[in-house]
């Protein structure tokens, strides 16, 4: 199955989507957050980020889902900072701030077609919506190159839906999280109210652009989206809310990741909600009630005390690397 975006670099629409995404920088409003800073003149909105690209790292990556990571990985690109401000984050190392190393169209190009020729299934972009303009202009540069793989767009869910839509045809594969079914707990865990009023009809115009179920070849997904949720403690009615949102907005087709793997970092300890992990009863809870609901395409995790959060201050962050 072709790429979407090898038709978009033919046609030159690649290269005048990357302009309108970099417009947009001018004024900034790439996220829901709409801080209006010219972060192409240096201006800094909540996300830290001026202009340039910052990027941790990318790598070869087997902890996402069996038919992202496939046999040979996931070829995950692994972005400087977040629009959102969860103060559980697994990934807080980066997602907390701005750092990395700044790069160039041209050494983002050419890692990603250095991770197609580890033989990675995908190319799978972490928290890229600060980065999207430096991002597309890479892609089109790869894609020039060689570059024949499809994008992943592994989210946080809380994205403009206006911007997603300039994403048709470039990604293949969305991986966004839906975190909160209320706006309570998103404003009291990720310091937005607004989270619900802006995933969702994101998510939505993913399934448009993509379908609701996966496009697979030998087990692996070329096409489609996967949307994951985080079973948090204490927080048991929150992804139920979560589950009957998508189903009444989405649909029970949709394949589901239910992830139980939540571990409190460093900062919350001792944290009166956020401090334990979570029970395997509240886990089996969550994912009863989703079959209850008739979604059938789930990927489950086993609840237990194992560390498989990244530790970014490692050369190799994942344990299973």
């Amino acid at each position: 199955m072709k790429p979407g975006y090898q038709r978009l670099y033919e046609e030159g629409v690649l290269r005048k989507r990357a302009d309108t995404l970099a417009r947009l920088m001018r004024d900034c409003t790439l996220c829901p957050r709409k801080c209006h800073v010219d972060r192409l003149s240096g201006e800094r909105g909540l996300c830290g980020l001026g202009g340039s690209v910052i990027l941790d790292r990318g790598l070869p990556h087997h902890g996402e889902e069996p038919p992202i990571s496939g046999s040979r990985g996931a070829g995950t690109i692994f972005f400087s900072s977040c629009n959102l401000r969860c103060i559980y984050c697994q990934n807080y190392q980066i997602s907390h701030r701005a750092k990395g190393r700044v790069v160039d169209f041209q050494e983002l190009s050419g890692l990603m077609l250095s991770l197609q020729e580890r033989g990675c299934h995908n190319i799978d972009v972490v928290t890229a919506t600060p980065h999207l303009a430096g991002f597309t202009e890479a892609l089109d540069d790869a894609c020039g190159k060689g570059l024949a793989i499809p994008i992943v767009y592994n989210s946080s869910g809380y994205e403009n839906p206006d911007v997603i839509k300039l994403l048709d045809g470039i990604v293949d594969l969305y991986l966004p999280d839906f975190k909160y079914g209320n706006e309570n707990d998103a404003r009291l865990l990720s310091t937005v109210g607004d989270y619900c009023s802006f995933a969702v009809p994101a998510l939505k115009e993913m399934v448009r652009q993509v379908g609701d179920s996966l496009d697979m070849t030998n087990g692996i997904a070329k096409r489609g989206i996967i949307i994951r949720h985080l079973v948090l403690p204490g927080r048991i009615e929150n992804s139920l809310q979560v589950l009957k949102l998508i189903k009444k907005n989405i649909s029970t087709s949709v394949s589901l990741s239910i992830m139980s793997q939540y571990t409190p970092i460093p900062a919350l300890e001792g944290h009166p909600l956020m401090g334990r992990r979570i029970t395997e009863e509240e886990y089996e809870r969550v994912v009863n009630e989703a079959l209850d609901m008739g979604f059938v395409n789930i990927f489950v995790q086993e609840v237990s005390d194992d560390q498989i959060v990244p530790d970014f201050d490692r050369n190799t962050p994942f344990l299973w690397s």
